[in-house]
């Protein structure tokens, strides 16, 4: 995943031969893959522990049923919500701000208002760019790894939790 996807969807093709920039900015972004992802374990132990639906995890979790677990975790709604906040965030926080203009009476041009957003504030939606905002790395790209990978892998890792829950140390 990380090889194949993250790494071509936000950067340049080609060497730019800074190997020890690139080793640590790999292992920082893994990293904080990790570390989102097992916050699963957390998420799974609040659902376990919420008396609604506690029983069932119980009985679910001694019979060892790794779907049905899944199933009872998975909220489709909220992650509908996480992806349409995880794209509206990478749209304001990875906006490529140097490419914002002025005019040269101070005023910010078309490109750096649509870039910013504002042409929705004041033009009326028959007056909007359809132009994609420019960002650092694709927006499209953050959700699909979401979508395809983090919250995945965060359900495995819930699952997992689950079914070692009850054991005895």
């Amino acid at each position: 995943m990380y090889v194949n996807t993250v790494v071509p969807g936000i950067t340049a093709s080609g060497d730019d031969t800074n190997y020890g920039s690139s080793a640590t900015r790999d292992i920082e972004c893994l990293q904080a893959l990790s570390r989102r992802i097992h916050y699963g374990k957390f998420v799974a132990e609040s659902k376990f522990q919420d008396p609604s639906t506690h029983d069932e995890y119980v009985r679910l979790i001694k019979e060892k049923n790794r779907d049905r677990l899944m199933e009872l975790l998975t909220n489709s709604r909220v992650e509908e919500q996480l992806l349409k906040r995880l794209k509206a965030k990478a749209l304001i926080y990875g906006q490529d701000l140097s490419s914002a203009s002025l005019n040269p009476d101070g005023s910010i041009n078309a490109s750096g208002r649509a870039l910013l957003g504002l042409n929705s504030l004041s033009a009326s939606s028959s007056e909007v760019s359809d132009d994609r905002v420019k960002t650092r790395v694709d927006y499209d790209l953050v959700v699909s790894l979401y979508r395809d990978y983090v919250i995945p892998l965060t359900k495995e890792v819930e699952v997992e939790y689950l079914i070692h829950r009850l054991d005895k140390s």
